[in-house]
């Protein structure tokens, strides 16, 4: 079971959402970091918090990056995750932006820096 929130902020730009989950068994917080790192290498426009570092909205501000982060419960099976992106720029337009890239084979971030 995965229960996703994003959270309404008073602030101009920005989207902070947690995903609670339950894990299939126990791990340690490296072990879930070590994942999350080799699911998401070498793709550009996502970076993976070191433990127990947690993302904020205003680090992605004006960027195209989506911040992940998460917490371990001491049991080692329910884990919050904690993204960040500035809904402005990684919301649909930079998404159409991104996509354009890639069909016609331009560099993915192309007017995206």
């Amino acid at each position: 079971e995965l229960i996703f929130t994003p959270h309404l902020l008073p602030i101009p730009r920005g989207i902070l959402s947690t995903i609670y989950l339950r894990l299939n068994r126990e791990m340690t917080p490296l072990e879930v970091e070590s994942c999350f790192r080799n699911f998401y290498s070498g793709r550009r426009w996502v970076r993976v918090f070191q433990t127990p570092k947690l993302p904020q909205v205003q680090f992605c501000l004006q960027t195209n990056y989506c911040d992940l982060g998460f917490c371990l419960a001491e049991d080692g099976q329910r884990l919050v995750l904690i993204s960040c992106i500035d809904n402005l720029l990684k919301g649909a337009s930079g998404q159409a932006v991104q996509n354009m890239n890639l069909m016609y084979g331009w560099q993915e971030d192309a007017g995206l820096q």
